[in-house]
């Protein structure tokens, strides 16, 4: 986006204190190196950080490595765009009018390059074409590029991770010469207009999500660690808000990860008013917040809670009970992350049997944390009218169906969400959505939708659609040479650090790690049972 376009974003609506002229120039200070010498301003004394800041931020002198596209291998899944956690690539698609008239603005020099980064896809090009053939009419294939926002762009490499055997992403060194290209294809993404509403199909949620630039309404520049799995979350919940209910809504955020990565001074990577309460009580402070909004006349403004397993599992577990028992319309995100990342990683009752902590150090006498996890999912199942999904965010379809679901009810709403802690779980930068669907099929956090409203049978209301073999006990994977393989709790705990020690030097876990396992298969069996779901491993058995 444009410095124009943000400049719009954070000078609304405006209190008589705002300065929008101050705003920029404590930011250029900031991107300038003035630090703690500067002085105190009309933000920090409101404790405000103007909406949308970390738009400004530049990462582009950090970050050691880019992606580059090779558009020839690229099919427009958008899975880069989706899953990147800085909102630093982004999908568009064009016209070739649209493209040639753009292109004509820059030099010559600079056109092969530039138009290089657009493709023509089955999916925005011959479709169109082939129904334009048939039909006669219709819009025009239109083409396909992906670009790069070096200044947001942390160099985690997970869009070349999820992109896979497609092999349209690779990670390249930045150097002196390369990085001017980059700015110069990001001033082509953002000369270009919109992606015409014509090529964005309803259906497909990541398109419709993330293809509107308005959507985006994370906008990157947050101080969060490389690959984040809390931030990618975050941005597709609130692309998904948008898209249902535009700028009608406001967030209260529980002290943690999210609101130090949110709120690094002077840079918000939101664009939606936030408020942080403490710890514990965010869903008390968003009671008061509903409150007035209903008694005010702004009943249909939506209002969500953000907080980690620690504030809503642990600490602020009683203010969130009370929140549900209250029938208040407001929904919540949980990120899910087992562990207090925010204070130095100490485990959460949403922790794992067995995973290696601070305070639950795997040593002679324990080997990391003895107590099972508390099931958040099923406890907020018991609350009424409430309506709870637990998703991971990779699987875009379940997670888009959940947070739609989840607005469209009337009462409370809770969505628990696998969030990826890479420095904390020993899980590698680029690695978070494969994690995450590797927990979902391993059974370590199965997925699932209640509905309250679902009928009157708990049945009727629980559906584990989108788990992998519904019916069995474990996964059972297809192999591309057509053979099968289980997949187990103990193969998800291989990939994350957090268990490592539990493995001897021939990969034999330790009994407790077992015992972790089998806690993990009962988990499953209960949500079988609630879900009415027989399972062909025992209960067709004599």
């Amino acid at each position: 986006m444009s410095q124009e376009v943000h400049y719009l974003k954070i000078t609304r609506p405006t209190p008589e204190w705002y300065d929008a002229k101050r705003a920029y120039e404590v930011i250029d200070a900031y991107n300038t190196g003035a630090g703690s010498s500067q002085r105190a301003d009309e933000f920090v004394a409101n404790s405000v950080v103007p909406a949308a800041t970390g738009s400004l931020r530049d990462f582009s002198y950090i970050a050691p490595d880019l992606p580059e596209l090779m558009a020839e291998n690229c099919v427009g899944c958008m899975d880069c765009v989706q899953n990147c956690p800085d909102t630093a690539i982004f999908g568009k698609v064009a016209t070739r009018g649209e493209l040639d008239s753009t292109l004509a603005q820059f030099p010559d020099g600079q056109r092969g390059l530039l138009g290089s980064q657009f493709v023509e896809t089955a999916k925005y090009f011959k479709a169109f074409e082939k129904r334009r053939e048939k039909d006669g009419c219709g819009p025009e294939g239109a083409m396909f590029g992906i670009f790069i926002d070096p200044t947001k762009c942390k160099g985690c490499g997970e869009c070349v991770e999820v992109c896979g055997d497609r092999q349209a992403l690779k990670m390249i060194k930045k150097t002196p010469d390369n990085l001017p290209d980059y700015f110069a294809m990001w001033q082509l993404h953002n000369r270009l207009p919109s992606s015409p509403t014509d090529y964005i199909n309803p259906k497909v949620a990541v398109d419709n999500m993330l293809l509107p630039m308005a959507n985006q309404q994370y906008v990157g520049g947050a101080g969060s660690c490389m690959g984040c799995g809390e931030a990618s979350v975050i941005r597709q919940a609130l692309a998904a808000t948008f898209e249902r209910v535009g700028e009608n809504y406001g967030i209260v955020a529980a002290t943690g990860c999210q609101t130090v990565y949110g709120s690094t001074y002077p840079f918000n990577p939101f664009s939606v008013p936030w408020t942080n309460s403490l710890f514990e009580n965010a869903p008390t402070d968003a009671m008061g917040i509903r409150a007035f909004w209903d008694e005010t006349g702004h009943g249909d403004r939506v209002l969500w809670v953000f907080g980690g397993d620690g504030a809503m599992n642990d600490i602020g577990f009683q203010a969130l009970s009370r929140m549900l028992a209250s029938g208040m319309n407001i929904k919540v995100l949980v990120l899910d992350t087992q562990v207090y990342s925010n204070t130095g990683g100490q485990t959460s009752t949403a922790s794992f049997i067995g995973q290696e902590a601070k305070m639950s150090i795997h040593g002679k006498k324990d080997q990391g944390k003895l107590e099972r996890r508390k099931e958040l999912g099923q406890i907020c199942m018991m609350h009424p009218n409430t309506f709870v999904a637990q998703t991971v965010g990779p699987m875009t379809g379940h997670f888009y169906k959940a947070v739609n679901m989840a607005l469209d009810h009337n009462g409370p709403a809770v969505i628990n969400v696998f969030t990826t802690c890479q420095p904390e779980h020993g899980v590698a930068d680029d690695m978070a959505a494969a994690q995450a669907k590797l927990a979902m099929e391993s059974r370590a956090f199965p997925i699932f939708i209640y509905n309250p409203d679902g009928g009157r049978t708990m049945r009727e209301k629980l559906s584990l659609m989108g788990n992998p073999s519904v019916d069995r006990d474990w996964a059972v994977k297809k192999r591309k040479d057509g053979s099968t393989e289980t997949v187990s709790f103990l193969d998800w705990c291989r990939t994350e650090g957090r268990f490592k020690k539990h493995f001897g030097k021939n990969g034999e876990p330790t009994k407790l790690l077992v015992q972790s396992q089998q806690e993990r298969l009962e988990n499953w069996w209960q949500l079988q049972d609630l879900a009415g779901i027989l399972n062909k491993d025992h209960d067709n058995k004599a």
